[in-house]
């Protein structure tokens, strides 16, 4: 069996903890895990291989949580544009032999209870063999809104709903026989292509189109982006799930949550008390019910309640329990504005490392420099600054118009502007160091880039 993973999600709902190049799947909000990692662990005793399907920038995110878990893929599916979930689990399907069993997992939902959950994935494979594709239905115990619902007759699935009213979702509650929709599903590789051929012909053909010209190396499948944006986007549900009559569905007490809002990630957190989420650096005087998101500045709440506080570096949110489904509205609005917020942390993390903006005005920049060892920045020029570098820990092999030297610790280097450069880490440790830009301008797109 095959677990693919599917994590090219932006997570936008959980600003600001989550933007679209670090996205919630790989943010460790509970415990010392991201949910990527969560995802995998849970899976990897269960199944014979794991596939990553994912866009280009989160691959190696994806790398670097993987190692840390000291685990590897069998295969990167790496997108180039994202075309919803059925393009990508056809993408996966395609590259695994037709009667081999796929488990289909979003890669950023917390599941608790990992014995019945296993329990629930062994009667979905013996309904799977049989040549059923099986969703995973969970137990519904409110009203909520903010998922799409299955309805069922027993293990067979009469219809999938959208997101429904408080009414209507009452009304589902009430009945007895819906079921919140996981978005995991179980079946044969063949089974799945096979019905999306007889209800989405052109997905079908175009993804198979896609799949046989995407360039292969080793473990990776990357996917040629024109041949990516010529297939239709579509979800599983609407481009197969809907017209299948061979679905079934397996009941799932699972402790599951897709951590879509702010208070759902409320309910999976420790409190105190006062029902206040635990956090070092949060002081409570007459508080309660509140929601504390912050890495090291203090936040003092004083007879205050109900409230979501998300603190980053770069921006602060606060919302009233209930209300921070409204965070779509903030994220529309930094669109409107071109703000980079939707897309970055203050630290941004590249293939080689990352860099982490400490200061900015009007004619500077001071950024730490991250460089992971073995790798190299491109080489790449500016008409607009120059920059001044500073080893503070590591080696950096600095390469200036051609000429090369070694920098250690406290030595320093200057690039002119229009010198052509790059720094590489030849140790076995990190390398820091200290990047000051000094210029007329300095934004980001000052840069021109060539093949190392």
């Amino acid at each position: 069996m095959i677990n693919v993973v599917l994590c090219g999600g932006n997570g936008t709902r959980l600003w600001p903890l989550s933007r679209t190049l670090y996205p919630k799947q790989f943010n460790k909000m509970i415990g010392d895990r991201s949910l990527f990692q969560m995802t995998v662990e849970r899976n990897a005793s269960l199944c014979d291989q794991t596939y990553i399907v994912s866009n280009e920038e989160q691959y190696f995110l994806a790398l670097d949580h993987l190692n840390e878990l000291e685990m590897k893929a069998d295969k990167f599916i790496l997108e180039p544009v994202g075309r919803n979930t059925a393009p990508a689990i056809a993408l996966a399907c395609f590259a695994a032999e037709e009667d081999e069993l796929v488990l289909i997992t979003p890669s950023d939902h917390v599941v608790q209870n990992q014995q019945e959950y296993n329990r629930c994935l062994e009667i979905a494979k013996g309904l799977a063999l049989e040549g059923h594709m099986v969703t995973f239905g969970i137990n519904p115990n409110y009203p909520e809104t903010g998922y799409g619902y299955i309805e069922a007759d027993g293990q067979i699935v009469v219809s999938f709903k959208e997101k429904p009213d408080l009414l209507t979702a009452e009304r589902y509650l009430k009945s007895g026989n819906f079921y919140w929709n996981s978005g995991m599903f179980l079946f044969k590789a063949g089974v799945f292509l096979k019905e999306l051929e007889a209800s989405a012909n052109e997905i079908y053909d175009r993804t198979l189109l896609a799949f046989n010209n995407a360039r292969f190396h080793y473990d990776t499948i990357r996917v040629l982006k024109e041949e990516m944006e010529a297939i239709p986007s579509n979800s599983v549900d609407y481009a197969v799930m809907e017209y299948s009559t061979n679905v079934k569905v397996v009941s799932s007490d699972i402790g599951w949550s897709d951590l879509g809002s702010f208070e759902a990630l409320y309910e999976q957190l420790p409190k105190d008390e006062a029902g206040n989420s635990l956090a070092d650096h949060y002081i409570s005087v007459n508080s309660s019910r509140n929601l504390i998101l912050s890495n090291d500045r203090t936040i003092a709440t004083i007879d205050v309640e109900d409230l979501m506080i998300v603190d980053t570096p770069d921006a602060l949110m606060i919302s009233r329990h209930g209300s921070s489904q409204k965070v779509k509205e903030i994220v529309n609005e930094l669109k409107r504005r071109k703000s980079n917020l939707c897309d970055n942390h203050v630290t941004a993390y590249r293939p080689w490392g990352n860099h982490t903006e400490l200061d900015i005005s009007t004619n500077y920049k001071i950024k730490k420099v991250v460089v992971k060892p073995g790798e190299k920045l491109s080489v790449q020029k500016h008409f607009h600054r120059n920059e001044h570098w500073i080893v503070v820990s590591g080696t950096a092999l600095i390469t200036v118009n051609g000429e090369q030297s070694l920098l250690r610790r406290n030595e320093s280097t200057f690039i002119h502007m229009g010198d052509e450069h790059t720094v590489e880490n030849p140790g076995k440790i990190d390398l820091h160091l200290i990047e000051v830009q000094v210029g007329e301008y300095i934004g980001e797109d000052d840069v021109i880039r060539r093949d190392n």
